[in-house]
Order: C-alpha cells, then sequence, then structure tokens
C-alpha cells in the first residue's frame, strides 16, 4: 500500500499537479479498493479516475471454492502435459492469500447463495449406508474446507509438509473483506465499471453423485467438480463484478472472456472515451455510439 501511495504522489509531481487515472483488472480491482478504503484523503487527491475491468468485487464462488478443494486446470488436452498439472496448482492456491480473499462474500445479498453441493456416504449404526445431499454457503463452506484439506499433504524433495486448510490466512481475508466492505469513493473520483458476460461462469459446486457417492471427505480433493453456472466472463459472475458499491460515472457488460477483456477492442475504445483520448464524439451521441457500434450492454 506504501508503495501505491508514492507512485501515485511520483505521478502526481511528475506531470505538473496533475491527478492520475487507474486502470485495474481483476484481483487489481480489490488492491485498490482496499487502499481507498484505508487512504481515503491520499485517493481523493491524486487520482482523478478509475477504470475498474473485471474486478471479483463478491468473490468468484465457484472457481475460488474448487480452487481450495481441487485446484485449477488451466490448460486442457495434450497441451496441459506441459504446463502445472491441477493438483500442484491446488497445493500452491491452499497457501495463497488472495484465493482466501476472493472467497464468495457472505455478507453480500446475492440472489441465490452461492453453495457447495456434496453426495456422501452415510452409514448408520446398523451400518445400513444411505446417500444423502450435503448442501454449505459461504459460512458453513469453512467447515468442509476444514474437513476435506485435513490430512492433505505436499511431498518435496523426499519430505512430507501437511498444508491444511490455512485459518491464519482466512483471518487475515476476513479482515481484508471488512476493509473491502467499509470502501467509499472520495467526492471528485469518477468510477467506471467494466464486467465480463454473455459466459457461462462457475457459480455453485458439486462433487460426488447420488451412484457414487463421496465417503470420505478428504477424497473431494482428488474429484472432479461439477459446476452450475450464471452469467459472467468464465471467472467472475456478473452479479459479482457489476456489485461494487459505488457511485459509478457508468457500468458496460463487455461480451468476453476474463482475460480477454485485457486485449478487446470495446474495452480499449471504452477507455479512450472515458479518458479522452480516443475520437471526439457529440455530447449526446457519446453513450449510443459506443452501444450502437461495439454491441455492449449497459448494466
Amino acid at each position: 500500500m506504501d508503495g501505491l501511495k508514492e507512485k501515485l504522489e511520483t505521478a502526481y509531481k511528475a506531470s505538473g499537479g496533475r491527478k492520475v487515472n487507474i486502470i485495474s483488472h481483476s484481483m487489481g480491482g480489490l488492491l485498490v479498493t482496499c487502499f481507498m478504503s484505508l487512504q481515503q484523503d491520499v485517493f481523493s487527491k491524486y487520482v482523478n479516475k478509475w477504470i475498474c475491468i473485471a474486478c471479483p468485487f463478491q468473490g468468484a464462488p465457484g472457481c475460488i471454492n474448487d480452487s481450495l478443494l481441487t485446484g485449477l486446470q488451466f490448460v486442457e488436452g495434450c497441451e496441459s502435459y506441459f504446463f502445472v498439472s491441477r493438483w500442484t496448482m491446488h497445493q500452491l492456491l491452499v497457501e495463497c492469500p488472495s484465493i482466501y480473499e476472493m472467497l464468495p462474500n457472505p455478507d453480500f445479498n446475492w440472489k441465490q447463495q452461492p453453495q457447495i453441493k456434496v453426495w456422501c456416504k452415510k452409514a448408520d449404526k446398523e451400518e445400513n449406508s444411505s446417500v444423502k445431499l450435503e448442501i454449505y454457503g459461504p459460512s458453513e463452506s469453512i467447515t468442509l474446507f476444514e474437513e476435506a484439506l485435513k490430512h492433505n499433504e505436499l511431498n518435496y524433495d523426499g519430505k512430507t509438509f501437511a498444508l491444511p486448510f490455512n485459518f491464519s490466512i482466512l483471518k487475515w481475508a476476513a479482515g481484508t473483506r471488512q476493509i473491502l466492505n467499509s470502501a467509499r469513493l472520495p467526492d471528485g473520483v469518477r468510477f467506471y465499471n467494466i464486467y465480463g458476460t454473455s459466459f457461462d461462469t462457475p457459480f455453485d459446486v458439486c462433487y460426488g453423485s447420488e451412484t457414487t457417492p463421496i465417503e470420505n471427505l478428504s477424497e473431494i480433493c482428488h474429484s472432479m467438480p461439477q459446476y452450475s453456472y450464471v452469467d459472467g466472463d468464465e471467472t467472475v459472475p456478473a452479479e459479482s463484478a457489476k456489485a461494487d458499491g459505488f457511485q459509478a460515472t457508468e457500468r458496460v457488460g463487455v461480451t468476453a472472456r476474463h482475460r480477454q477483456l485485457l486485449r478487446h477492442k470495446t474495452v480499449f475504445k471504452l477507455i479512450q472515451t472515458w479518458l479522452g483520448v480516443g475520437q471526439k464524439v457529440g455530447k449526446h451521441s457519446k453513450t449510443s455510439r459506443v452501444v450502437d457500434d461495439f454491441a455492449i450492454g449497459h448494466a
């Protein structure tokens, strides 16, 4: 945070006292939000406009919940043999603070609470077995993470290291969430939000099935998830990305995937327009030109 403060001050002075425009993407939006919450006066003094792209303001439920339990697979097919495996990525993410910070916000008023579902095999005292669907919301899922990762281990250089769910990082992330929830946009700063739409984005995640249930929760870490989807950019649900909680000058949905938004021509045109560096158009036709020519939707 101190580094960002120094960079803003340096840019402000180098430009002869002109305020800075910030452009953030994904997790960068959460970092800017934290800085703004903690350094209101500094942000107000040095920042003119903030353009936020694909930020998981309220978390990325499906992707992040599954990341903690089974990891991430960035590349499919033959190419996956030349990339970090899903399991190796999982072991890295269990100790990654930003993953905990992007867990679904339990205090947000979701249209429908994100869930983790597990088909479990249960046995009674008479050893009669049955299959039950257990459902965990954002708060209850912590218990699931703890149990599923209780025996998680990392083998490296002939040594074994315990790698359970990290409650120290979770506590840190909870503090970050409080800072995010209390953030307010300073007077005089103009905020713009670009979010991805029209792609199936993981929301709920399910492990096991009625015919092949999970017998021990630790098995989840070695199973493949089944998702239910909502609208978004394949990573961040549009509902989360739009829910910045600020008085935005404009919010715009662009049909693109999470990382593709960084190189999408519509995004560049919007940035040019908002920063006043693109082709100038009349005040009346500004918004309609963007919508008509580049087929984007406004929230």
